[in-house]
């Protein structure tokens, strides 16, 4: 049995913790006691803020684990990294952590290397934006956040100032990224790596509520794309992994391509994606075991990947945006295709980051399933 340590606590770090145990190894998780669900489902359990990697590094030790990971969040990457880096574990290079977690960074690093991405520009101070001269529409995000918070469209000059304040209120650093709006598909490409070797796992379409915050409302594997976009999507994804010295573990490649098939790759996470796409999604349409792989990768242990179902697999999520979607999920047991569903509330929100959303529904089937809705 070996001693595992997962950052983060919350029911996007649950089904890594669940998997853990299932594989009969000892978890512990780091995390502020608010909403840390894992608590309930670790063997140790420290209410430490996940951004307190001396600390977190210290008991560490003292636990002498074996090694350290995490699931969908960015800034929980930088901690891995630096436990696994002082305690000779696998992990992702320290000093590449910020520019795989800052999206300024992470632009710079793409042109340098010939990756295509969107143009851009940093804001350091709001009154920067003032004299800001941009092609409308651009996309304003803060550099460092995740789950779109933040994230604005932009379509002249009155709306830049005050997205740009709105955007630095949400980042931690207040450094406001300016890009360009690329209009068209959007998808993730869902990998693991080991050595520097990357394997693309699958392909997944997006669907968000549009501008102006481009929340995702439902997820679908396999995309939907022609084969020969693809071929040049999985092209393009493994220069950005190499251009980011992404090395172990698992990584989330988000992608845009127009209607005349230029890509461009938006942003990527050094580890599972979220919205159920690394702990579900991916396992249900291709019957390869993600999760159980991210484990073993930073206990240094490898198989290269099978593929042993092609199934479809989806998520859908409940807000006032997908309102249609509550009485499905009422009738939940009515739906064989559905293999998890939960309302969190019946007082539907208007979205504008992952966090407003009011429930879900994971389904898989022999088919893209596309719900009924007005």
């Amino acid at each position: 049995m070996s001693k595992i340590a997962i950052i983060g606590a919350s029911y996007l770090q649950l089904p890594a913790v669940k998997k853990a145990k299932e594989m009969g190894h000892e978890v512990i998780c780091f995390a502020w006691p608010e909403g840390a669900i894992c608590k309930n489902y670790a063997d140790r359990f420290y209410p430490i803020s996940i951004t307190d990697k001396d600390r977190i590094l210290e008991i560490c030790k003292q636990e002498k684990i074996d090694g350290i990971t995490t699931v969908a969040s960015d800034l929980a990457v930088w901690t891995v990294n630096y436990v696994a880096s002082n305690m000779g574990l696998v992990s992702n290079p320290y000093e590449w952590t910020e520019i795989t977690t800052n999206k300024y960074k992470m632009r710079e690093c793409f042109m340098s290397h010939g990756v295509p991405s969107p143009s851009y520009r940093l804001i350091n101070r709001l009154e920067e934006s003032f004299r800001l001269n941009v092609k409308f529409p651009v996309i304003v995000k803060p550099t460092d956040r995740s789950g779109s918070r933040g994230i604005y469209k932009v379509v002249n000059q009155t709306q830049l100032s005050s997205a740009i304040e709105a955007a630095m209120s949400e980042g931690f650093s207040s450094q406001v990224l300016v890009e360009d709006f690329i209009d068209g598909h959007e998808v993730s490409v869902e990998s693991i790596s080991f050595r520097g070797n990357h394997h693309i796992i699958q392909i997944t379409d997006k669907v968000t509520t549009g501008a102006p915050h481009f929340v995702e409302l439902e997820h679908h594997q396999p995309s939907s794309l022609p084969t020969e976009i693809k071929a040049r999507i999985k092209e393009i994804t493994l220069r950005a992994l190499d251009a980011l010295h992404i090395e172990y573990g698992a990584s989330h490649t988000e992608l845009k391509i127009s209607d005349d098939g230029d890509i461009k790759v938006i942003e990527v996470g050094a580890r599972g994606g979220g919205d159920f796409i690394a702990s579900n999604l991916v396992e249900l349409s291709t019957g390869y075991d993600f999760m159980k792989a991210i484990i073993n990768v930073s206990l240094g242990i490898f198989e290269t990947p099978e593929i042993l179902d092609k199934k479809y697999s989806g998520v859908y999520f409940l807000s006032k945006e997908t309102s249609w979607l509550l009485e499905i999920l009422e009738n939940a047991s009515k739906y064989p295709e559905i293999e998890q569903w939960e309302i969190s509330s019946h007082s539907l929100n208007s979205i504008t980051c992952s966090a407003d959303r009011n429930g879900y529904m994971i389904y898989t089937a022999n088919q893209k399933l596309n719900l009924h809705h007005d």
